[in-house]
């Protein structure tokens, strides 16, 4: 099970307005790489494929696929605006280490 935040629902449901589509859906992926050797990945889908899982309430869907969902399980998707931006964050509790950014993780 992933939760989506407040504050990421309603970014979600911002950014879909701005791209004037409904369908839009925020895609979170798992993939090898970065400074601690997996790394997130954020984009826009309007597909769901057959080992997706959506997550969050109707107007600010988060779609995960299965093999990215096993290190993702019991994680929280936000976002955040501070000093250093304004980004979707995610709060992995499978994460043994991760890098200064928070983009890439270990587990």
């Amino acid at each position: 099970m992933v939760t989506v935040t407040d504050s990421a629902v309603e970014r979600i449901a911002f950014l879909k307005h701005q791209e004037g589509n409904d369908a839009l859906m925020l895609r979170v992926s798992v993939s090898g790489g970065g400074c601690s050797g997996f790394q997130y990945g954020f984009s826009f889908d309007d597909n769901v494929a057959d080992d997706d899982l959506v997550f969050g309430p109707e107007r600010a869907r988060v779609v995960i696929d299965e093999v990215s969902l096993e290190l993702l399980s019991g994680a929280h998707i936000d976002f955040v605006e501070d000093l250093m931006g304004a980004y979707f964050k995610i709060n992995n509790p499978n994460a043994t280490s991760s890098c200064g950014c928070g983009s890439s993780f270990a587990v």
